[in-house]
């Protein structure tokens, strides 16, 4: 959750940054397990104007965690970190990257993995076996569907930070709700 706190500050501010670098690595954490996110050498400034809705840049971050749409068109918008979050988010459920070329061709993708075993009904693969059993069920798939929903295709279909940000404080609550019933 700390995590999401300094993402959200990021694009909360008046004037967006987009950090085109959204990656475990440049994820630090503080001696209290803050969450810290670094490396802003990539980083950009969001559209000033009202009008735009992206900016053109050249192609700047790392394979896997890329939006799709940012590497087709070269169009850079906030959910293009939003799509890196999704991924990211994923990662941190499964203890995967997010492209492993070793793994059988049907799993070097993971995201595309993950959703083939999540629409499958199969959940408890996905996640880390070092999670396995701390991890509410329904938690969980509220976890995958918010990154599933981060790493859409499209920019149109995924949420702003912003509604991510608003999404895990909700799983937070119920899930502590759920540890108080039991």
């Amino acid at each position: 959750m700390l995590l999401m706190h300094s993402l959200i500050s990021i694009y909360m501010q008046e004037k967006t940054i987009i950090h085109r670098d959204v990656k475990s690595s440049n994820i630090l954490l503080t001696d209290s397990y803050r969450a810290k996110v670094s490396d802003f050498g990539f980083a950009r400034s969001g559209p000033s104007d009202t009008e735009k809705t992206h900016i053109s840049t050249k192609v700047k971050g790392t394979a896997g965690y890329l939006d799709p749409e940012y590497l087709r068109t070269y169009q850079l918008t906030p959910k293009s970190d939003v799509f890196s979050f999704g991924i990211l988010l994923v990662e941190i459920i499964s203890a995967r990257r997010p492209v492993e070329l070793k793994r059988a061709a049907e799993e070097r993708i993971t995201i595309r993995w993950t959703f083939k075993k999540f629409n499958e009904g199969n959940m408890r693969e996905i996640l880390d076996p070092l999670l396995e059993d701390r991890v509410d069920e329904e938690v969980l798939e509220k976890l995958l569907s918010l990154a599933f929903q981060c790493a859409a295709p499209t920019r149109e279909d995924r949420p702003t930070m912003k509604e991510v940000g608003e999404q895990l404080w909700e799983i937070r609550k119920e899930y502590g709700k759920s540890v108080r019933r039991a």
